[in-house]
């Protein structure tokens, strides 16, 4: 049963898609990390997720329509991982969670920068951001999934994580 057929109180359904952890990860690594193979998602995630629970996670989400599976065409046993529109439109919700959690919890400066610039970016930023997004895994998901779509929005997050990293680590 996907999203739209479901009925009931809407922050109930809301936490029944998005309350464990894992699906928001995931969700956040597509979109931040345009993470969109398996082995990516995997091999990438900063909490260390298991292969058993990224597997259950993404048939989860494919199920709700969060995101689709298509075969990647430069290798037979690869998928290819895209968010669909009601998955790009957690965008603002993301950025909120970002700026709650730099305002309340002890957070490092490298890992709270992109969710600083989304802030300051407000809604301008997650428009432009959602619309590169639908460009690379809703218009183009292979060129998507390859880095091949522009991404201004992203690239500038990239960007200043890979910076405050750097200046951190030399210190």
């Amino acid at each position: 049963m996907n999203i739209e057929q479901r009925s009931g109180c809407p922050i109930n359904l809301s936490l029944e898609v998005m309350g464990d952890k894992w699906s928001l990860i995931i969700i956040r690594d597509m979109m931040f990390g345009n993470r969109r193979h398996f082995r990516d998602l995997l091999n990438h995630s900063q909490e260390g997720i298991a292969s058993n629970i990224l597997a259950a996670r993404l048939k989860h989400l494919l199920s709700l329509g969060l995101i689709i599976k298509q075969d990647d065409p430069s290798h037979s046993q690869k998928a290819i991982y895209s968010l669909t529109e009601p998955a790009i439109q957690l965008v603002p919700m993301l950025a909120m969670i970002g700026a709650w959690g730099r305002k309340h919890l002890p957070v490092s400066e490298d890992l709270s920068i992109r969710a600083q610039l989304l802030e300051e970016g407000g809604q301008p930023m997650w428009d432009a951001f959602m619309d590169e997004l639908r460009e690379s895994h809703i218009h183009d998901p292979i060129r998507g999934a390859n880095g091949e779509c522009s991404s201004a929005v992203l690239a500038g997050l990239t960007a200043a994580y890979q910076q405050v990293r750097a200046r951190t680590s030399a210190q």
